[in-house]
């Protein structure tokens, strides 16, 4: 048996075990980010490309980041301050120097200028906002998908008379009631006449009911007497059944619908009824979508050290999905001139480049835009996947770009991050609600980084999903939604913030072979 003595030694042996263990792991990392600072890239291509398989982390979710992934990525991030502080996870400067000291700076060199997760989320939909786009009336077969820039108030009564429910009978005063002749009430041919009590009339669903009428009587719940011409009821009769008085569901000038209301079908429905020609709306943010990378095939199988493009196929449906109109994703390889020539062309509202964004031989990305003197907002956020990821401004009123990493998932992970509340905000919707559910695994997370993680839920907790690695596509693609895990990683029990995808709640995704 073990002495108490024994057991506090065999302890202590361990945390100071597990603590040179972190200490090799960093000392690692720095070694890998100073090869990176110091020796002259290699000809390869680098592994940020749409596609490109590189180290990844691990396929379980449970398992850490691969520690060498930020050599691969050419940057390493520091834990930055958090939101809400003065200038909270905040890199904003013109392109080409290093802050405070004016010299020439390596893309994605210092730890400390990494913008931290959350801040990156505010600061791209707070420049959407500031980008948001002029409001024009569109007709309503023009108007689904866009958001409402100015509030739907009501021009009328709805129903704009007294209208009956039901097929069957109105009737005034106490039963039994003697039957008028003739066809009765039709809709759109309703009488203004007022009905004598002790009268029935025929009457149709949504026809107008005349003055002075008590109720509507189903056609199942009345017997006709044709010989003597009476109407008897077969239920109690109570005063107003059946009808839809004037103004039930809105009175004129009640606000409908407020401003940022996204116009679906019910929408484009209520505003016809409330006698809506037209409604005054943001228009969809534009997008353009500039693919980087010589080695990228668009049909075929993967040979000679070509790779499928993946992005070019994935990005467009995705942010149709998040309400931009876009335009066909344009290939560009790796040609600067290219690049910088698309750039200063393009009059989209926000422009999207996949790959490039390290500082290879060949990531052309951060070159062009100092060339052209954008102004970097974000440069580098501190997650991971993804933490090459960009967000600049062309030039002064003029549009935004977000750069997206290679890497497919790192790309999902900048989409989500940067691009979809940058659309969020200029498309003039309301910022999304954040809700936290329980994951139902431990789940490791990066030493310094926020970690997003794909999962699927079930009941009321979220479990995380295999093949989650920067170059990877098949977790997400079994997905609803991503986990935010810190720094640190969390326990099986913990609430985790949960970012949906945008067609979550449109299929039956089901487990497979992914968890």
């Amino acid at each position: 048996m073990t002495s108490p003595g024994g057991a506090a030694r065999a302890a202590a042996e361990e945390r100071a075990a597990e603590g040179r263990r972190a200490a090799e792991e960093e000392r690692a990392v720095e070694q890998a980010l100073a090869l990176v600072g110091r020796q002259p890239p290699t000809a390869h291509h680098s592994t940020d490309r749409p596609g490109a398989t590189a180290p990844a982390s691990s396929s379980n979710p449970s398992e850490p980041s691969n520690p060498s992934e930020p050599s691969k990525q050419g940057t390493r991030t520091s834990p930055a301050p958090a939101p809400g502080t003065p200038d909270a996870g905040t890199s904003r400067r013109r392109h080409g120097t290093s802050p405070g000291n004016g010299s020439p700076y390596s893309p994605h060199a210092r730890r400390d200028d990494a913008t931290a997760w959350a801040g990156a989320r505010d600061q791209a939909e707070r420049l959407g906002r500031t980008a948001s786009l002029a409001a024009h009336r569109l007709s309503l077969d023009r108007a689904l998908g866009h958001v409402l820039a100015e509030a739907v108030v009501a021009l009328t009564d709805l129903p704009s008379f007294d209208t009956s429910a039901m097929d069957g009978w109105v009737v005034a005063g106490p039963g039994p009631w003697s039957v008028q002749e003739g066809e009765g009430l039709l809709a759109g041919h309703g009488s203004t006449e007022p009905l004598p009590d002790g009268q029935a009339l025929r009457i149709a669903t949504g026809a107008r009911l005349p003055a002075d009428a008590t109720a509507v009587i189903r056609s199942e719940h009345a017997h006709h007497d044709e010989a003597k011409r009476l109407l008897h009821a077969t239920r109690e009769v109570v005063p107003g059944q059946d009808i839809r008085p004037r103004g039930q569901e809105c009175r004129s000038g009640d606000e409908l619908l407020p401003v940022g209301t996204v116009v679906t079908p019910p929408v484009l429905g209520l505003a016809a009824a409330a006698g809506y020609d037209a409604l005054v709306a943001v228009p969809r943010p534009r997008v353009d979508i500039f693919v980087l990378g010589d080695e990228l095939l668009t049909a075929g199988l993967p040979h000679e050290g070509l790779i499928r493009d993946a992005l070019g196929p994935m990005l467009g449906p995705w942010l149709r999905a998040l309400g931009a109109e876009v335009a066909e994703p344009r290939r560009l390889g790796d040609d600067a001139e290219a690049l910088r020539q698309a750039l200063t062309s393009s009059d989209a509202d926000l422009i999207l480049t996949t790959g490039g964004t390290a500082a290879g031989p060949l990531d052309h990305v951060h070159p062009v835009l100092a060339g052209i003197g954008a102004e970097l907002l974000v440069d580098g956020v501190a997650v991971r996947p993804g933490h090459p990821m960009l967000l600049a401004r062309l030039a002064e009123g003029g549009p935004c770009l977000v750069g997206l990493p290679g890497n497919p998932l790192a790309a999902v992970s900048g989409l989500l991050t940067l691009a979809e509340p940058l659309l969020r905000g200029a498309a003039g919707r309301s910022p999304l609600d954040r809700y936290h559910v329980p994951v139902r695994e431990d789940v490791h997370g990066h030493p310094h980084d926020t970690r997003l993680i794909p999962v699927i839920h079930r009941d009321d907790s979220v479990v995380p999903l295999h093949y989650n690695g920067p170059a990877m596509l098949r977790g997400i693609a079994a997905a609803d939604g991503l986990a935010v895990v810190p720094p640190g990683g969390v326990r099986s029990g913990t609430e985790v913030e949960i970012l949906d995808l945008p067609w979550a709640s449109a299929a039956p995704w089901t487990e497979g072979c992914f968890t």
